[in-house]
């Protein structure tokens, strides 16, 4: 795809921002909102980026849901029209009807949720501490030396003293540590889930899941020239703040050794969309509410003049017959077709070497 037959404008941007990417998440004080999830791939570039990969992932979702390609161009006009509402400050509250029903129910399942939810999910003992086995690995006695510096360290401990009301001069305890095999993420880097008590309301100790991934270079196209932080952990943060408040407060750039890693603390509230099944209706509800929420975290960097200039040329370039840009709808055409093609070359390729 030739980026350079796209519109243009730049704000903070997090360049994955896929179905997968979006869910509740809760803020220090508690509250819950839809927001964008994962941030790795965040840096200053170009908006439609954002649009671009939404739209594949819902193209996608609609075709594994064997719905018809006018679905699929029907979620494209009202992903625009949910973008544009979000630009524009809309919200919509979970329980409108215009708010898709998997959208509705996560977020009624993440207000009901507690530590022991997380816990059990997480697969951790009662004890508390973390089961070794497939998904958590013992760690050396120089990764464990290296994690307990990094919780004692002031950094962390104003993070986690610094939500949920906890006293501000609350002490840390490291009580247990492993590495931790998360999927394809955490292949080749670090990536780590320690517990820390620290004393709560009443004096009485709460037991915290904090995780502990390795920041590396993001491979979304970013402006040249654009002002970024140089260290990756402290680029993923800053996005984080800019898209997605909620998460952002919530994080801290840190390092283990040489290598820059991103520190958050684990809430219960903190879900992701699974939408593997959508009717008609619920195919264009979510696109209008997921592009609304990515129209939001881009208004949050705009002022009033960029956000009147991002909107014009959003309103460029569209047909007679279909209601949203001619280049958002040819770039999700053109990505659909290079993924089946990749798809199947895969699969030929694994044919050949069983063979």
């Amino acid at each position: 795809m030739d980026l350079r037959r796209l519109p243009f404008g730049q704000p903070r941007t997090c360049g994955d921002c896929h179905l997968g990417n979006l869910g509740p998440l809760a803020d220090a004080k508690g509250r819950v909102a839809v927001q964008i999830r994962d941030l790795d791939q965040t840096v200053i570039g170009n908006p439609a980026h954002d649009l671009i990969r939404l739209g594949l992932s819902l193209a996608t979702a609609a075709r594994g849901s064997n719905l018809p390609g006018i679905t699929t161009a029907l979620m494209t006009e009202h992903m625009v029209e949910g973008y544009a509402a979000g630009l524009n400050g809309q919200t919509l509250a979970p329980a409108e009807e215009t708010t898709p029903k998997e959208v509705r129910r996560v977020l009624k399942q993440s207000l009901r949720r507690r530590w022991k939810d997380l816990a059990r999910e997480r697969t951790l003992d009662a004890k508390p501490s973390i089961p070794l086995g497939k998904r958590f690995w013992p760690l050396s006695e120089t990764e464990r030396a290296a994690l307990t510096a990094l919780a004692e360290g002031e950094g962390l401990r104003r993070l986690v003293t610094g939500l949920q009301h906890r006293p501000d001069d609350a002490p840390i305890e490291v009580l247990d540590g492993a590495y931790w095999m998360k999927g394809c993420s955490s292949l080749g880097r670090l990536r780590y889930a320690l517990l820390v008590g620290v004393e709560g309301d009443g004096g009485v100790q709460e037991t915290l899941l904090i995780d502990i991934k390795e920041a590396t270079p993001a491979a979304a196209p970013s402006t040249p020239g654009a002002g970024m932080p140089t260290d990756n952990a402290e680029r993923v943060v800053a996005g984080a703040r800019a898209l997605s408040p909620f998460l952002g407060r919530r994080m801290l750039a840190g390092r283990l050794g040489r290598r820059p890693v991103v520190i958050r603390e684990l809430t219960p509230q903190d879900l992701k969309l699974d939408i593997e099944r959508l009717s008609r209706d619920e195919a264009v509800r979510a696109a209008h509410y997921l592009a609304l929420v990515v129209g939001r975290a881009h208004a949050r960097q705009m002022d009033g003049p960029t956000k009147d200039s991002w909107r014009a040329e959003l309103a460029r370039n569209r047909s007679k017959r279909l209601d949203a840009p001619s280049w958002l709808w040819s770039a999700i055409v053109e990505l659909i077709q290079s993924h089946e093609a990749a798809y199947l070359d895969h699969c030929r390729r694994h044919a050949l070497q069983a063979a």
